[in-house]
């Protein structure tokens, strides 16, 4: 099982948090690859951590989806549905959007210059056609959004579904577009007024176009 060794290695974190959060990522960018097979053995290895932290992970992904457990026997990564990301984008842009309302009252001058500078980053990634960095980019914009909603509920939900989101972005190559620029800039400007119903409108458009142009994906 191949095992990259250029990863961050468990800083400050509880082991379990930090294998967990490396796993999640190694299957969600395709290095740990749909239907491979996990060993505890070798994965504790390379986190540098005991084999414990590695069986509590591996049941946490497992509930929430990226690994199947066979008692006795083996656990593997699971498969990408991609038809699943027609069921995972609405509950998704129903709570983006709800973050985007509840952030208002919190924003601050800060806030909106970071989302703008995010913004701008994302578009040289779009236009560069660098589709990982836009992507990682993208992940960022909207996180900021709900982490100043300051709501831990939203936090929690919307982590488990971007993170199944992404893994379909990786796999699938679902490309992000200029279009997506643009809607990033209605949202800022949404914010910036303190137009809660409209940014919430906005943020709904943005998750909600991407079945669209998967529709679109699959009719070629």
């Amino acid at each position: 099982m191949p095992i990259p060794t250029d990863h961050s290695k468990p800083v400050r974190k509880s082991a379990k948090e930090s294998a967990f959060n490396q796993l999640q990522q190694w299957i969600i960018d395709g290095t740990l690859k749909p239907g491979e097979k996990l060993n505890d053995k070798e994965l504790a290895e390379a986190l540098a951590v005991s084999r414990t932290p590695i069986r509590e992970s591996l049941q946490l992904l497992e509930a929430q989806g990226f690994v199947k457990m066979y008692p006795g026997k083996s656990t593997q990564v699971t498969e990408v549905e991609k038809e699943s990301l027609m069921e995972l984008l609405p509950p998704l842009a129903a709570l983006q959007a709800l973050s985007a309302e509840l952030a208002i009252p919190h924003l601050t001058d800060d806030a909106i210059s970071l989302l703008e500078q995010t913004n701008e980053k994302f578009a040289e990634a779009i236009r560069s056609k660098n589709y990982f960095l836009a992507l990682k980019t993208d992940e960022e914009f909207h996180q900021m959004i709900v982490a100043t909603a300051n709501n831990p509920y939203i936090l929690k939900m919307t982590a488990s579904l971007r993170s199944h989101i992404m893994r379909l972005f990786f796999h699938h190559s679902i490309p992000l577009t200029e279009e997506s620029i643009t809607e990033h800039t209605a949202i800022i400007q949404c914010l910036k007024e303190r137009r809660d119903t409209d940014a919430a409108a906005a943020m709904r458009k943005n998750w909600l176009r991407v079945i669209e142009e998967f529709r679109s994906l699959k009719s070629k």
